[in-house]
């Protein structure tokens, strides 16, 4: 069985998890792909997002895989007027991970985190364990609590 750092980080600091793997497709690395490979509803599993802003250079979005970011209420919830997706090719050098693969736990920077008030409602969410094909289903209560999290409304109906 993998292990990964994201799942060092977790057994470090005492928070119970399970880990899932799948078999990906480098052509659709999307979550609800991901979802479907792991039998979970895609409200239960989320994705991460890395975005800029006008007032901190970055922020991290942390949503359930079916839904869009709405970019204005990111801005408000992370007090930038505006925000945007960072590049693709920024990922792996700002964060350590590659698109597929980012996990909003141990990432290279701290940086701040938000999380969709939607997590709220599960007991256990789906989250990446940093490595494509790799999923950690941990409570959204330590996640936040590990990351730092703030939660909010953040994405589009």
């Amino acid at each position: 069985m993998l292990i990964t750092n994201v799942m060092r980080i977790l057994e470090k600091q005492g928070i119970r998890f399970t880990s899932k793997e799948y078999e990906y497709d480098e052509n659709d690395l999307s979550g609800v792909h991901a979802a479907e490979a792991l039998g979970m509803p895609p409200e239960q599993v989320f994705k991460t997002l890395v975005a800029r802003g006008d007032k901190q250079p970055y922020c991290v979005f942390v949503i359930p895989v079916a839904e869009e970011l709405d970019l204005k209420k990111c801005a408000s919830v992370s007090g930038n007027k505006r925000v945007e997706l960072i590049h693709v090719k920024e990922l792996l050098p700002l964060t350590g991970y590659l698109r597929g693969g980012c996990s909003p736990i141990g990432m290279k920077k701290k940086l701040p985190t938000y999380l969709d008030e939607t997590a709220l409602l599960f007991d256990v969410i789906s989250i990446s364990a940093g490595q494509r094909g790799v999923q950690v289903c941990v409570s959204p209560n330590d996640l936040t609590d590990l990351i730092q999290a703030k939660t909010g409304d953040l994405i589009r109906f």
